[in-house]
């Protein structure tokens, strides 16, 4: 799948969101909810975000998200990968710094669509 092609998915997670305002976590949160999307926060230290309810993982998810932003470190992001994959989730998205090689090889494992690139910068462009 295309970068363009995710973009028009309307249903995201973010794995690794969070409500501190400087890190990418709630920069992209926010800004996916800016843009119109569907978003779901997912971070089992947080209960919500500016009041909406944050889920521990995404099993947790009320709706399957067509596609995952993840915005953890490599450890973390490769059980991610390997939850979206039994949550029968295709597509995962690999911030910068979440796109180690441990990550990207477990998400191809197990059959997931990989885009390594930065959301906030696509959003941008669009």
């Amino acid at each position: 799948m295309s970068v363009e092609e995710a973009l028009k998915k309307k249903v995201w997670a973010v794995v690794g969101a969070n409500a501190n305002k400087e890190k990418f976590g709630c920069k992209i949160y926010n800004r996916l909810k800016k843009e119109g999307y569907e978003v779901y926060p997912v971070n089992p230290g947080l209960e919500e975000i500016d009041g909406a309810k944050c889920y521990a993982s995404l099993a947790d998810l009320p709706v399957k998200p067509d596609v995952v932003d993840i915005v953890v470190p490599a450890k973390i992001g490769v059980e991610t990968v390997k939850e979206a994959a039994e949550q029968s989730i295709k597509v995962v998205w690999l911030q910068p710094g979440a796109d180690k090689q441990e990550v990207v090889k477990a998400a191809e494992e197990v059959g997931l669509e990989v885009i390594k690139d930065c959301v906030l910068v696509r959003l941008n462009n669009k």
